[in-house]
């Protein structure tokens, strides 16, 4: 079953921790946007394998934007 990992407000992507293929925990960081000034960690909602990143560094974001998806 396919876990969609969306943004949680405006901003913008900075880095991508995991990838394609990467096994993932629970509460493990994704990627690493920034919002208001701030670095904001997406993290995994549950433990499984990541197997879409739909964001790259630089990309605008608005809230619900699927940016990772976990199976």
């Amino acid at each position: 079953m396919a876990i969609p990992v969306t943004a949680p407000m405006v901003g913008k992507i900075l880095n991508l921790v995991a990838k394609p293929g990467d096994q993932v925990n629970e509460d493990d960081t994704l990627i690493v946007m920034e919002a208001m000034k701030m670095e904001i960690e997406i993290v995994a909602p549950s433990s499984g394998t990541v197997t879409d990143i739909n964001v790259a560094p630089g990309d605008s974001v608005d809230p619900d934007t699927v940016v990772a998806v976990i199976a």
